[in-house]
């Protein structure tokens, strides 16, 4: 949704066009306050990275390998099994070894909200099992009179020496629109809860963006977005290898019509064109006695077109989405004379993909306390290796060019009875192998330590799913519970293969990506709220996740039992946050993927907040720590059980106007 804002009062404007100018002015206001309270930040900490405010989420955890790039799970599941988009826009990484995921290329500033649906309800951004996660850029609404506005934040975390700057700024007019934003982070080494410093967990990362709105008529305007990222010296103290350089360059064009008559309100049609590029090496690691650089490029570009429908009742909206990515990643081994090459391979060898969708969610008010859900997606995958060679090793004779339909449905129910919310929900989904799935040649995974071959000829991963979640809401309380089931048929995973010996000298073995006969995940989360006092609020949060493959073993990667609980004293212009956080001991864990049992751990935060004007600038100051206890501790998700950060004071100083 580029213009998310942009068309608020045009909307307005349609129903009534006599009162445009007072109707405009009334609702920007409300807009604002509405960015307000979605901005991207947390309770405890402003100055959050993307990665930090999605694992405040109940149904998001992650995967680390370091201190930079988290690797998120939705519903625990891995990225493959995930739609990430960026507008609507679809971005692939461009590392075998997930040391750059999409949330990666945007920074906190330069977004509005992140829109997650689970399940079957994501599939409006493309074929999923997990789900999708949309991270929305802000987009300022066009105003009467001329505007700007902006914000800077600039503070130190001191247990990893982090200093960063965040900067944005907008200008608005009745015919234009521009938002920038600037953001700098690099941080060294971090020590854990022993005070022993983590090498190789340093980064630097730069992030910057614009976008250009230009009002076309009163009922449309066009709008061009561009983002550029670049990190360098990235430390991945959980791998064999570093991170050289990574860049984006993520760009589109939209235009955006609305209709003041008829079934078809809003028609909302953007291009896009990203590229990235991702260099590994190992050159700052003497202990590897064989040195390997593995370079990778992902380049994407493709069209997203969407309509909201409404009439009566009755509301829908269609999208459709179409886009063309070629994935290539090489290994280049050498000796310790590194001016000589002994071994060149390609690890996605020159893979593009080209996918297409069709989907539609429809919704029908049955009362003003019910609401019926509908929607499904037909999707069109199409695969195709340049080198295939490097399959038939393992795959003799498979097919150079591999063509997938994949379809989606889902279903819920929505009931509100007094102060009391029910929904009840069922998806059936397919999905295509990944790039590293279907096509992936000797991927080293220094978790399990084991080489990864992929496999052209897997089937479509199938999903069945059940969801349900019931709530009640007063003005001094709220609780919600919610679930879901998933089953899902062919699940793919990584199995031990008896022919082939590993190309890293650090395997142990090659594993190759096979599919089971089936797999089921169970995921359940309990938030509540109450407000103890007039300024004093408390949160609470509980999940847990279950997740067997056909033979009853686990799978890895599941979150144990966890929980999250806050209180939240605001008085005036001061705050102070305090937070518990913690996993239970992983019981379920999966020896046969590399997982062993990681114990319990508790965690305790804590911030204060001041906040004052001066003239038209608002003014925040925040000082806290994190882990005050300094515990020494690993959650399962960490690779290969490196610990976590320990005690980590943080400061922050932020202007807006």
């Amino acid at each position: 949704m580029v213009f998310g804002i942009l068309f608020l009062g045009m909307n307005a404007n349609a129903q009534n066009p006599q009162a445009q100018n007072d109707t405009a002015k009334v609702l920007e206001e409300v807009k604002v306050t509405a960015l307000a309270k979605k901005k991207i930040q947390t309770e405890m900490k402003m100055a959050v990275s993307v990665d930090e405010f999605l694992a405040s989420s109940d149904n998001i955890s992650f995967i680390k390998r370091g201190a930079y790039a988290w690797e998120p799970l939705l519903n625990n599941m891995s990225t493959e099994r995930s739609t990430i988009t960026i507008d609507g826009m679809h971005v692939f990484g461009a590392c075998t070894d997930k040391m750059d995921p999409i949330t990666s290329y945007v920074e906190s500033n330069n977004l509005s909200t992140i829109d997650i649906k689970s399940g079957q309800e994501g599939s409006l951004h493309g074929a999923t099992v997990a789900g999708s996660i949309d991270l929305k850029r802000k987009s300022t609404p066009f105003t009467p009179e001329k505007k700007y506005s902006g914000a800077y934040q600039t503070g130190f975390e001191f247990n990893n020496k982090q200093f960063f700057n965040l900067g944005n700024l907008s200008y608005s007019s009745d015919k234009f629109v521009v938002d920038g934003s600037i953001s700098f982070r690099k941080a060294g080494n971090y020590y854990d809860g022993n005070n022993n410093e983590v090498t190789h967990s340093q980064y630097n990362k730069f992030n910057t963006s614009v976008g250009l709105a230009y009002k076309t008529s009163p009922f449309s305007a066009v709008r061009v977005d561009a983002i550029f990222d670049k990190a360098n010296n990235v430390g991945f103290p959980a791998l064999p290898m570093d991170l050289w350089l990574s860049r984006a360059l993520i760009t589109s064009a939209s235009y955006k019509q609305l209709f003041q008559h008829g079934l078809i309100r809003v028609w909302d049609t953007k291009v896009y064109y990203n590229a990235v590029e991702h260099y590994m090496d190992d050159t700052k690691r003497p202990e590897n006695l064989v040195h390997m650089d593995m370079p990778g490029w992902s380049t994407t570009y493709g069209l997203v077109s969407r309509a909201n429908l409404k009439r009566g009742d009755y509301s829908a909206e269609i999208q459709l989405n179409a886009y063309n990515n070629l994935s290539i990643a090489e290994m280049r081994m050498y000796p310790q004379d590194r001016s000589k090459r002994t071994m060149f391979a390609y690890s996605w060898p020159w893979v593009t993909t080209k996918f297409t969708s069709l989907a539609m969610n429809n919704s029908w008010d049955i009362s003003e306390n019910s609401r019926l859900n509908l929607g499904g997606s037909l999707g069109y995958n199409y695969n195709r290796s340049k080198y295939v060679e490097f399959n038939w090793i393992f795959h003799p004779g498979t097919p150079q060019e591999k063509s997938r339909v994949l379809p989606g449905l889902h279903a819920s129910y929505q009931l509100t009875v007094k102060q009391f919310d029910f929904s009840a929900g069922a998806g059936y989904g397919h999905r295509a192998p990944s790039v590293s799935e279907g096509y992936g040649y000797y991927i080293y995974n220094s978790f399990d330590r084991y080489d990864y071959i992929g496999n052209p000829d897997l089937k479509n991963e199938i999903s069945y799913e059940a969801n349900a979640s019931a709530g009640f809401k007063n003005e001094k309380m709220g609780i919600e519970a919610k679930a879901n089931y998933f089953y899902i048929q062919n699940y793919i995973i990584g199995r031990i293969l008896s022919l082939g010996s590993p190309m890293n000298y650090q395997s142990v073995g090659v594993k190759g990506y096979t599919s089971l006969n089936h797999a089921r995940i169970f995921n359940i989360a309990l938030n509540a709220n109450y407000n103890i006092l007039q300024h004093l609020h408390w949160k609470g949060m509980l999940t847990y996740a279950r997740a067997t493959d056909d033979k009853d073993g686990n799978l890895p990667f599941i979150r144990p039992l966890s929980y999250q609980t806050s209180l939240h004293f605001m008085y005036k212009k001061f705050g102070i946050q305090t937070s518990l956080n913690g996993d239970f001991t992983q019981r379920n864990f999966s020896p046969e993927y590399g997982e062993d049992q990681t114990p319990a751990y508790m965690i305790l935060n804590v911030s204060a907040n001041y906040s004052f004007n001066i003239k038209n600038c608002k003014i925040v100051l925040q000082a806290g720590a994190e882990n005050l206890l300094n515990e020494y501790y690993s959650t399962y998700a960490d690779w290969g059980n490196i610990p976590r950060m320990g005690r980590n004071i943080f400061t922050s100083l932020k202007f807006s106007f």
